[in-house]
C-alpha cells in the first residue's frame, strides 16, 4: 500500500487529504469526491459566496419573510443553540459582525462607538426559527458558520472517503483533523501540536486511532498594540478578543465537536478549565502564563 497526499485549498485555509491505498487510482477518485463535498459545502455556507444560503440569509436580514432551509442546514443550527446554551450565551453564530471593526492586517484597535453599535446586531436570541426556516430579525445582522463550518467540512471529507472505500487515511483542514482509520500497520496517526510560545516549534504529538483533533488559538491571526496581543476570537459580550488561552487542542468523536469544545474553551478564558475537565475528552491547552494543561 503507498500513500497519497493531496493538497488543496478550501474555506480559506490550506488544507490537505493523505490517503493509504494500494491503487493510485482509487486514491484520485476517492479525494476528489471528497473535495467536491467540501466544495459543496463552501458554495453554500460560505459568507464570501454570492448566491450561498448563508449570503442570501443575510442580504434578507430584517425582512418580513422567513427563509425555508434544508435538514442539513437545520442541523447545523440546532447545533449553534447547543453551543449558544453550553457556552452561556458567548459561542453566538451572529457574532461575525464583529470583523467589520476589527481588521487584523492593521496595527491599531477599532473605534469604540462602532464596536458598541454592533453588539447590537449581535444575539442569537434575535434569531427567529420557525420549523426549519429562519429570519434574522434585526436588518444588518449576520449568520456566520465560520466557526462550525470548517470542522463539518472535514467530518463530511472523511464519510465521503470512507465511502469510497478508504480506511486508512485523515483530511486536514488547517489543522483540525479527521482520521479515517488507523495507520495501516495498526499504530495511531501522530498529529503535531505547535507550541503557540515557540513560532515553528512542536509541543506535543497527539496520537489518533479515531476521531478527530481541533486546536483554536490566539497565536496566528492577531495584532499587537502597545505591547499587547490582541487575537481574531471575540467576545460577543464585549466586542473585545478573550485574553486567556494561547492554544486548545481536542480530541473528540468529530472535528466538529473538537472544534466547538476548543472554541468554548477559548472564549470562557480563566473558567474554559472546568468546561474541558466536565467534557471529558482528552485536551491538551496553554494559558497566557504559559502553562500547560492537559488530560490524556
Amino acid at each position: 500500500m503507498e500513500k497519497f497526499r493531496f493538497d488543496f485549498k478550501a474555506l480559506g485555509c490550506g488544507s490537505e487529504i493523505l490517503v493509504v491505498v494500494e491503487s493510485k487510482g482509487v486514491a484520485i477518485t476517492a479525494t476528489e469526491a471528497a473535495v467536491a463535498e467540501i466544495t459543496r459545502i463552501e458554495q453554500k455556507y460560505s459568507r464570501y459566496q454570492t448566491g450561498s444560503l448563508i449570503s442570501r440569509l443575510n442580504d434578507s436580514a430584517g425582512a418580513d419573510g422567513f427563509l425555508a432551509c434544508d435538514e442539513e442546514t437545520a442541523s447545523l443550527l440546532r447545533h449553534a443553540d447547543d453551543m449558544y446554551v453550553a457556552s452561556s450565551g458567548l459561542f453566538d453564530v451572529t457574532s461575525g459582525v464583529m470583523r467589520r471593526a476589527w481588521d487584523f492586517n492593521r496595527t491599531s484597535l477599532p473605534d469604540k462607538k462602532k464596536i458598541e453599535r454592533l453588539l447590537e446586531l449581535i444575539g442569537w436570541n434575535k434569531v427567529e426559527r420557525d420549523g426549519n426556516s429562519v429570519r434574522l430579525s434585526r436588518k444588518g445582522m449576520q449568520l456566520d458558520l465560520g466557526g462550525i463550518g470548517k470542522e463539518y467540512a472535514a467530518d463530511r471529507a472523511a464519510e465521503v472517503l470512507h465511502g469510497k472505500g478508504i480506511r486508512h487515511g485523515y483530511v486536514n483542514m488547517a489543522g483540525d483533523i479527521r482520521v479515517v482509520g488507523v495507520q495501516p500497520d495498526g499504530q495511531p496517526w501522530k498529529i503535531g501540536v505547535r507550541d503557540p510560545l515557540k513560532s515553528g516549534k512542536m509541543l506535543a504529538t497527539v496520537p489518533l486511532y479515531g476521531g478527530a483533533l481541533a486546536t483554536s488559538g490566539d497565536y496566528e491571526r492577531c495584532i499587537v498594540v502597545d505591547g499587547r496581543q490582541y487575537g481574531h476570537i471575540i467576545n460577543p459580550l464585549t466586542g473585545y478578543p478573550v485574553d486567556y488561552w494561547r492554544s486548545v487542542s481536542v480530541v473528540a468523536p468529530t472535528a466538529l465537536q473538537a472544534g466547538s469544545c476548543s472554541t468554548i474553551v477559548m472564549l470562557k478564558e480563566k473558567d474554559g478549565l472546568d468546561h474541558l475537565n466536565a467534557s471529558g475528552l482528552m485536551y491538551l491547552a496553554v494559558d497566557k502564563y504559559g502553562k500547560i494543561h492537559h488530560r490524556d
